[in-house]
């Protein structure tokens, strides 16, 4: 079989993805195996494949194809999310590029436009991550608005209402004026911006005098209905029962005192606004202050305001400001920088707003959430989460799960025209609760609520929906096969920034309705970053396209380079040349296999001891290193596994074992190699290329085909995980590890004294041995002439130390004398310099008393070695004369 000198990664990818496909080896149905579960956090059906999709979902890859090999029933669930502003913005922008606007549109003709946009767009991120070479069972793709999934919804409102856990009622949340709906405080991400502080003057009621606010929102001066002191504060106690003329509209509100209010910030004086600001809406209830909404939900000046009616909010906060100074009411004007809340979604400025909306109460239902995670039933990974998540959830509100818009699941409560209200699941279902209550009604009096809910109130079923989206309805004892055999979930992979509003929400959806834990871990992936620390976006230009990397660097090469430097819970500082890096891994790894399949194998030939010592090392060394490569997954280190693989491979096996089992080349040609060896190396070869299947599906199962012929289903993506020897021989590697130095080190020297390789030197030891195991391997890799064994200190050789053994090289007729004296003289005096520096250093009283006992070992190892060194070099000089 001809095998190609390069390897081609787009010809693999596209030749095995197909095949995987087509033999179903991604396929999972319930049977006797144990499974193993992921489900995919489903990507915005908006979104396409950015650095950190690619991160998140090769750590997924990675996890079900191993666990694949291990045995188990692996079932990668994927699918998408609704996202309802997202999406509702993506189709709002679309129209409107044709000239139609969403206010032109009846809800069902918009809803139309939305279908039919997620059904040409919504699914290419699915299929960009085949390119990724994802694992999952595609036939159980699922979209959180499918009927059943969207019914499952519907279901667990109707019963946590029932439950007396979901109410309707006026509260202040976060608005978003861009988006136009509420969003919750997890949506909302605050930044660092400069704003103005800005003082006015509130004349005091029939009085010359006034009183200095000091706001950064002068726009909602229109809505203020009273001003607040502390009434310890002695620069105020005055004016007790006085009232203050809000400036521009001239409204004449209360003076009213609190100890909310901090009388040592700014003037200590406060502007109640209680439809602008949670705490001022809190003064408002408690002192009965009337509530004026000066903003229209667009973010312009409501007509409630009296003045700037129409006018942009953020126009309007200079235009008063000028207003206000022409009116000799600005005290002064001073630069700050403060917190600024930004929607996540539209990056408008959230407004707080009093509004109608619908809530869960979180204070009883999220009690089992926290639970489980305090008792490690479900562990965070890495732990430091754990805090983070303990603070979140001992300090939780109320969730809003309304939101003023079209594209996602519309709730499910009915409102006639007297002002009742019902939830239930159809119109008709409510028109008899209705009519108990209004003999009278007539059909069309009756309209369902307009908002849809929260799209997390959707996605936190998602690990119960995807398999049964009848739990909520039939319960657990009444589980469809698929939910109880897969869930609960095993391993979830996802960002920390949604731990509290996705992953707390699904335990405690998990805990509700099946009683259990919706998976056993969750790996929390750090944030990819460029190499400079910045967060990859598109505006500041440092994120590439993923498609881009995988068509210039291989999908492997790509899986390799994110993995390379992702540490759990830390974030990736990404640098394109570690694609690179994982490039030239798939390279070296498919350089080795051709070397491997154009070794001539001769029956007759008997096993070379160089080969049989190195033969039995590496066994050695493969089940040591796999031991090491299992508990780094077991774990969750997966750098360190990959790592740990990468050395392996590249190290162990092609620089060292390969280079031991290599048939010399005789007067040009290449010897052919015995067939005990090369079984042996196709064995190792075949157990690496399943350890590195995870990282490099698609090199793997290229070259595991090209190895021999196969049958149609023997492939490495259902190969067997390899095994672990019982008796690994640890003295053998430690032995190894030795002959390994001692190899380098004739290296450096032949280097050192510019001696070519080929030019054959003796090895003496100093010991009472007379062999060892290794000793044919060292004279094979080291080019020697001979190995042997004396007692005795050799006159007149190079002299070298490798941990406590003496070796020499008698080098009298292949060296300068003269340059090798001026060298080791260098060498004599750099040395004593630095164990001049280190006994110093140890002779400071004040450095031995203070410095930790670890670091005193350090310096007291570095004088130890000096000395050693300095010993051998002038024993070197002595024999040179």
């Amino acid at each position: 079989m001809e095998i190609e000198k390069t390897y081609n990664p787009a010809k693999a990818e596209q030749t095995w993805y197909q095949y995987w496909l087509d033999k179903k080896f991604f396929k999972s149905v319930p049977d006797k195996r144990t499974p193993y579960t992921i489900v995919i956090p489903p990507p915005n059906v908006t979104g396409v494949l950015h650095m950190g999709h690619m991160l998140n979902n090769t750590i997924q890859d990675v996890l079900i194809r191993r666990a694949r090999m291990l045995g188990y029933n692996a079932c990668w669930v994927p699918g998408t999310d609704h996202a309802s502003i997202a999406t509702e913005a993506k189709v709002v922008a679309l129209l409107k590029e044709k000239g139609i606007h969403k206010t032109d549109l009846s809800r069902e003709d918009f809803l139309t436009h939305a279908w039919d946009w997620k059904e040409k767009y919504g699914g290419i991120i699915l299929e960009q991550l085949k390119k990724l070479g994802a694992s999952c069972d595609w036939d159980r793709t699922r979209f959180t608005m499918d009927q059943p999934l969207s019914d499952a919804v519907i279901d667990v409102f109707i019963d946590l209402y029932n439950k007396g856990q979901i109410y309707r009622g006026v509260r202040m949340v976060n608005w978003d004026p861009q988006g136009l709906t509420a969003v919750s405080d997890e949506e909302v991400i605050h930044k660092e911006a400069k704003s103005k502080l800005v003082y006015v003057k509130y004349q005091i009621e029939g009085s010359n005098d006034y009183i200095t606010i000091a706001t950064t929102r002068p726009e909602t001066i229109m809505g203020d209905t009273a001003v607040c002191v502390n009434p310890t504060d002695e620069r105020y106690t005055h004016l007790k029962g006085k009232k203050v003329i809000v400036p521009i509209v001239n409204r004449v509100v209360p003076l009213i005192f609190d100890e909310y209010v901090d009388a040592s910030f700014g003037t200590g004086a406060l502007k109640v606004t209680p439809a602008h600001d949670i705490n001022d809406f809190n003064l408002g209830q408690k002192h009965k202050l009337q509530t004026i909404d000066a903003l229209n939900p667009n973010g312009t000046i409501s007509q409630a305001a009296g003045a700037y009616i129409g006018m942009d909010r953020f126009a309007c906060r200079k235009q008063i400001i000028t207003d206000l100074t022409e009116l000799g009411l600005v005290e002064k004007v001073e630069e700050i920088k403060n917190k600024v809340g930004y929607s996540e979604r539209t990056n408008a400025v959230i407004e707080p707003r009093l509004s109608m909306q619908w809530f869960l109460k979180m204070d009883i239902v999220s009690k089992p959430a926290l639970e489980a995670v305090l008792n490690n039933d479900v562990k965070l990974i890495p732990e430091k989460f754990i805090n983070t998540y303990k603070h979140w959830m001992e300090n939780v509100h109320d969730w809003c799960i309304s939101r003023q818009l079209w594209w996602g699941q519309r709730i499910p409560a009915w409102y006639d025209t007297q002002g009742n209200t019902v939830v239930a699941k159809t119109k008709e279902e409510a028109i008899v609760i209705l009519k108990e209550k209004n003999s009278t009604l007539k059909l069309e009096e009756v309209k369902q609520d307009e908002d849809v809910l929260d799209t997390w109130f959707s996605s936190w079923l998602w690990p119960l929906t995807v398999f049964d989206p009848n739990i909520v309805k039939n319960g657990w004892d009444k589980a469809n096969e698929d939910l109880k055999y897969y869930y609960p979930t095993n391993d979830l992979v996802t960002a920390p920034e949604i731990l509290f509003f996705w992953v707390a929400r699904m335990i405690i959806a998990g805990k509700e309705y099946t009683g259990k834990k919706p998976f056993t871990n969750v790996y929390l992936t750090g944030i990819v970053r460029d190499k400079l620390g910045r967060k990859m976006s598109k505006s500041l230009g440092n994120s590439p396209d993923p498609l881009d990397l995988i068509t210039k660097y291989g999908a492997d090469g790509v899986r390799v380079g994110m993995l390379l430097c992702s540490p759990a819970g830390n974030d990736l500082m990404f640098d394109e040349s570690y694609c690179e890096q994982g490039r030239n891994f798939a390279n070296k790894v498919w350089n080795a296999f051709r070397l491997i399949k154009g070794f001539a194998v001769d029956a007759t030939l008997e096993t070379p001891q160089s080969s049989s010592a190195v033969i039995s090392w590496f066994e050695n060394r493969l089940s040591e290193q796999l031991e090491l490569i299992n508990e780094h997954y077991s774990k969750y280190r997966m750098s360190d596994a990959l790592m740990t693989t990468y050395k392996l491979v590249w190290d162990d096996f092609c620089a060292w074992y390969l280079e031991a089992i290599k048939p010399e080349f005789i007067d040009g040609k290449a010897q052919p190699i015995d067939k005990t060896t090369y079984e042996a190396t196709i064995q190792f070869l075949e157990a690496l290329l399943k350890i590195m299947h995870p990282w490099m599906p698609f090199i793997t199962e290229e070259i595991w085909h090209l190895i021999t012929e196969r049958a149609e289903k023997d492939c490495i993506i259902i190969a067997q995980w390899p095994s672990i020897k019982t008796n690994i021989d640890h003295n053998q590697l430690t032995e190894f590890e030795v002959s390994k130095e001692l190899v380098t080190m004739v290296r450096n020297i032949r280097a050192q004294k510019q001696l070519s390789p080929k030019e054959q030197l003796e090895i003496i030891e100093k010991s009472d041995a007379t062999r060892s195991y290794f000793d044919h391997t060292i004279i094979k890799l080291a080019n020697l002439l001979a190995y042997s064994y004396t007692k005795d200190k050799v006159e007149g050789a190079f002299a070298f130390q490798i941990r406590t053994t003496e070796f020499f090289i008698p080098l009298a007729n292949n060296i300068n004398k003269d340059e090798e004296i001026a060298r080791l003289t260098k060498e004599l005096e750099y040395n004593k310099g630095f164990l001049q520096s280190v006994q110093k250093k140890l002779a400071n009283e004040k450095f031995v008393a203070n410095a930790k006992p670890e670091v005193i070992a350090i310096e007291r190892k570095k004088e130890s070695d000096a000395l050693s060194k300095i010993k051998t070099i002038e024993e070197q000089l002595a024999v040179l004369g």
